[in-house]
């Protein structure tokens, strides 16, 4: 069974960053797709960043150049430094385990079979 827990989220002024961390309990953690996740009242989950076994990254267009996915297998964390955050960046965010797919691993949430609890990301303008 796989366990996730996120933290690091927080309230923050435009312009901001911060870093977002979610430790996993898991066996063979290294052989995971690791993604995080964000969601919006009333709008639906959407993929932010996704890093594979070998730290092959994928962004969503929104972020890209902004937000930055990397893992530590050792430790069995992955981590998200969100800079230059936006007001549009307000969410709760998730950390997702899923298995890689052909496609590699992608920001689409049907491939991610484990997720956390979520942590809250606040941007004032």
């Amino acid at each position: 069974q796989v366990q996730l827990v996120e933290s690091g989220g927080a309230s923050v002024q435009t312009g901001g960053s911060l870093r977002l961390s979610c430790q996993a309990s898991v066996n063979m953690f290294s052989i995971y797709c690791m993604g995080w996740f964000r969601q919006a009242p009333g709008r639906e989950r959407e993929g932010v960043a996704s890093t594979d076994q070998i730290s092959a990254r994928s962004y969503a267009q929104s972020v890209e150049g902004r937000f930055t996915i990397s893992r530590d297998n050792a430790r069995k964390k992955v981590y998200l430094q969100m800079n230059y955050l936006q007001p549009e960046d307000t969410a709760k965010y998730y950390c997702a385990a899923g298995r890689k797919t052909p496609r590699g691993c992608t920001l689409e949430t049907s491939n991610y079979n484990y997720w956390g609890q979520g942590t809250q990301v606040t941007v004032s303008s």
